[in-house]
């Protein structure tokens, strides 16, 4: 699944939405996100700088739920089913990525 995440809409809420869309449950029956990662933390990565200006570039990939979450430049959402073995080859939380 592949997401254009608008100007107005939090990341954090973005990636629960999604994740709640592509495993067909309501979004309150999925761990909690910041069990995962912090979602203000999230929200601040991809926001604007104090002075408004956007940030450029950036990516972050995580594993919620069963999927493999992407966001690219805090404007792309894409997401990867995984199954269970390749999650826990990964481990629970596992997270990478980079901000310029």
């Amino acid at each position: 699944m592949e997401y254009e995440i608008g100007a107005d809409e939090a990341v954090s809420t973005v990636v629960v939405r999604a994740v709640s869309a592509v495993e067909g449950r309501d979004p309150l029956s999925l761990r909690p996100l910041v069990e995962i990662l912090d979602p203000d933390a999230l929200d601040a990565l991809f926001g604007a700088r104090t002075d408004g200006t956007p940030r450029p570039g950036g990516r972050l990939t995580f594993v919620y739920g069963k999927c493999r979450v992407t966001v690219d430049n805090g404007e792309y959402l894409t997401l990867h089913p995984i199954d269970s073995r390749s999650r826990n080859e990964r481990g629970p939380g596992a997270t990478e990525g980079s901000n310029r």
